[in-house]
């Protein structure tokens, strides 16, 4: 079974640290056997403090981390305001002796501790947007793209913020077991089941007032025609508003532009159809509103870098696994 280990350290960020056992301790195969084993450590096995009223217990100390196919680093209160020597031996040493293909996810702010032990040196990576410039300042090794949600670099991947860390770890269950059970993890927290990392985060943007009209009723409906063209005329009208005014509300509720955010809703429809079907790969792509194998070939390699035959060859032995 594939061991999550989460690291609280003192000041942890309660909702952070809590996201990998909900949505990972989740997760279950078709035989409703659990997929991982989310375990919480601190670096002595003593209890520690968060940057709420309470503290946290936890039953392992380090050593856990040793053990772990996946360590989890959520944001603690010392990643507020760090400089270049920050992070405590301790911390370091630690985080050194995990296996060459430990996986490790930063969550928030956390990309600070990653960074401070060369770790995302030469990689591209992800922090909340409000210390981005000071990352930028601290580690100019490090390609920092603060306006998306999550960076996944390979071994490593940072996530923006408390949203996002959820995001992150869906993207991770998904690449682990596809996207009928990442899907179904998200039904159950009751999240949106998948936003593209290279989502831009939401940074002041109005929130409409509950009174305003909304464009997710015309988002829930494109989501049951993506089979065939949606012009943005016709997305304005099911949604009674001019076109400048829909796509105006669309980027203030979502973050992108109608166009883009329906090519990755089709892009999704794909990847779901190729691997819980066995569609010939032209069919896939007309179902899901693509027009032709050429153009779903396209934008598979722009998403995650595979041709469809290959993505559904990935996806057949995931679930013959699990």
């Amino acid at each position: 079974m594939h061991r999550v280990v989460v690291l609280a350290l003192d000041g942890v960020y309660p909702f952070e640290l809590g996201i990998p056992a909900r949505i990972f301790g989740t997760a279950t195969g078709p035989d409703g056997a659990a997929l991982y084993d989310v375990r919480t450590c601190s670096l002595d096995g003593a209890p520690v403090a968060t940057n709420a009223d309470f503290r946290i217990a936890v039953e392992s100390d380090s050593g856990a981390l040793t053990e772990a196919d996946t360590v989890v680093i959520p944001p603690f209160s010392a990643c507020d305001a760090p400089d270049s020597e920050w992070v405590p031996a301790e911390l370091a040493d630690a985080l050194r002796r995990l296996r060459p293909d430990t996986r490790i996810v930063s969550i928030c702010t956390a990309a600070f501790v990653l960074a401070a032990i060369g770790l995302l040196d030469g990689r591209p990576a992800t922090t909340h947007w409000k210390q981005a410039d000071r990352f930028r300042t601290l580690f100019p090794q490090v390609s920092m793209d603060a306006d998306v949600l999550f960076v996944d670099s390979g071994r490593i991947l940072t996530a923006a913020g408390s949203a996002a860390g959820i995001d992150a770890c869906l993207h991770l269950l998904r690449r682990d077991h596809g996207s009928a059970v990442a899907n179904q993890v998200a039904r159950l927290c009751i999240v949106p089941p998948w936003r593209e990392g290279g989502q831009a985060q939401f940074i002041d943007r109005p929130v409409p007032e509950p009174s305003s009209a909304t464009t997710a009723a015309t988002r829930a409906w494109a989501l049951t025609h993506l089979d065939r063209p949606l012009p943005l005329s016709e997305l304005a009208a099911h949604a009674r508003m001019s076109v400048r005014t829909f796509c105006r509300r669309f980027r203030e509720e979502t973050g992108l532009p109608p166009g883009q955010w329906l090519t990755q809703q089709r892009v999704e429809h794909a990847r779901h159809l190729l691997e819980a079907t066995d569609l010939p790969i032209d069919r896939v792509a007309a179902d899901a509103g693509l027009g032709s194998a050429a153009s779903l070939r396209q934008h598979l390699a722009a998403t995650i870098g595979v041709s469809p035959t290959a993505y559904r060859q990935t996806f057949a032995r995931t679930a013959a696994v699990t």
